[in-house]
């Protein structure tokens, strides 16, 4: 978001290929899967409209109010939701954080501006303490999600290792879909590349909350 429009062009690109896996997801899984991944795709869609440059698409003041009543509504229902599910507590701040960047890039700064992007965000300003609380809480998360994600893939990697020495070792195949065993997860059902465009969604709302 912030520096030349190339940046901007990146977040958004990336962004939207991360709502579009998430939205590939919400055609198997559980029902609370698909829940969890409609979430997901409806704030990385959303977050690649926010990141589009300013000198690309500057929309109407009003675009800003549908922003902050989308995401209204969807931190409600996370908020509902995580009755079921401390994952949807997740949601609630991301929505909330968004409804707090639309309202910002509404005020009186950004209208001045004409647009959106890193100058009208710079311009926004905000409350500097629910920014930096907002920052915090994405750092952490980041750093956490990152860390999970390595033993995510080593297992994966691992248990493909294991199932080709065991087919080896005992002459016959013994693990997937041959031997009667679960088939492997396809590209919608990875849980890695699901715990990866949260990692990416998570870099790129620190980025956009850096421009406040």
């Amino acid at each position: 978001m912030h520096g030349p429009a190339m940046s901007g062009w990146l977040l958004m690109a990336l962004c939207a290929l991360t709502g579009a896996y998430c939205l590939l997801r919400t055609r198997g899984g559980t029902g609370e899967e698909r829940r969890t991944a409609r979430a997901e795709a409806l704030m990385g869609f959303g977050m690649a409209a926010m990141a589009v440059p300013a000198a690309v698409v500057a929309p109407p003041a009003w675009a800003w109010a549908v922003y902050a009543a989308l995401f209204g509504v969807a931190a409600l229902r996370a908020l509902w939701f995580s009755r079921r599910s401390g994952h949807h507590l997740h949601h609630l701040v991301g929505s909330s954080a968004m409804v707090y960047m639309a309202v910002a890039m509404a005020g009186p700064g950004a209208a001045a501006h004409g647009g959106h992007g890193a100058h009208t965000m710079a311009a926004a300003g905000g409350v500097p303490l629910l920014t930096g609380l907002l920052l915090a809480y994405y750092a952490a998360y980041v750093l956490r999600s990152g860390a999970r994600l390595i033993p995510v893939a080593a297992t994966t990697a691992g248990g493909g290792a294991m199932a080709g020495g065991g087919a080896m070792a005992g002459g016959s195949v013994t693990g997937g879909a041959m031997s009667g065993g679960p088939a492997p997860a396809g590209w919608a059902n990875r849980p890695e590349l699901a715990l990866a465009c949260r990692l990416t969604m998570g870099i790129s709302m620190f980025a956009m909350l850096l421009t406040l």
